[in-house]
């Protein structure tokens, strides 16, 4: 009796906007920018160009998808604490560690000011801004303060990250190596920077980020 044929088994995990951003962002986590590319991605993805083409139109509509995936999650796992400040500490900590974790984001969020990632984050900054009881006119500012400083250190940190990596170099060893160089400035001229070498050392990167937003909050409190 002839063996039946087994009919072509159909892939579980069909093609879909949400798995194409998925395996973008592993791309982009595993390489930067440069490592995102459709010849990448369809080889990820087992499929054709054209597929992918469906669901997205381009490279940098994929990165913003990807950006916004990526800060949508970082939002909603920020639970409401009991104070509209301590929210922002966990929202800003948790964007902090998404840009840790996923170095791209910073630069994917500034090609895209406009777009979904950014008015994303500074919606969920203004709302807690607005129940702090800040008047409607101080508002604007000491939301964009917080933004600006959430993307600008969460973005430097992110960048000595890569560094490091591309060099590398484990974070204590890229401090000692940065610390020595501070140790050996002119005294006269850096006197202040070779009083911080030896605490550049051991000093700790979410803690030096929160004791900023603290001290942006405590500003805040004066408007």
């Amino acid at each position: 009796m002839a063996k039946k044929t087994q009919p072509p088994q159909r892939r579980e995990d069909s093609l879909s906007r949400d798995r194409i951003i998925e395996a973008a962002i592993e791309l982009l986590d595993s390489g930067g920018d440069g490592g995102l590319t459709f010849r990448a991605l369809s080889e990820r993805l087992a499929t054709g160009p054209g597929a992918i083409y469906w669901h997205v139109a381009n490279k940098g509509d994929l990165l913003v998808a990807a950006c916004d995936t990526v800060i949508a999650a970082a939002i909603d796992s920020c639970a409401q604490a009991e104070t509209a400040g301590e929210t922002i500490r966990a929202l800003a900590l948790g964007v902090f560690d998404a840009m840790d974790e996923h170095p791209w984001i910073g630069s994917a969020l500034l090609q895209a000011a406009e777009q979904l990632p950014m008015v994303r984050l500074f919606e969920s900054i203004g709302q807690q801004v607005r129940a702090l009881g800040v008047q409607q006119s101080s508002q604007w500012s000491a939301t964009t303060t917080l933004l600006h400083y959430i993307l600008g250190v969460g973005g430097q940190n992110a960048a000595n990250r890569l560094s490091a990596q591309m060099r590398k170099l484990e974070r204590e060893d890229f401090l000692s190596e940065v610390s020595s160089v501070w140790s050996g400035l002119d005294e006269a001229d850096y006197p202040f920077t070779r009083s911080m070498a030896e605490q550049l050392r051991s000093h700790d990167d979410r803690g030096d980020f929160l004791a900023g937003i603290d001290l942006i909050l405590g500003g805040i409190k004066g408007l």
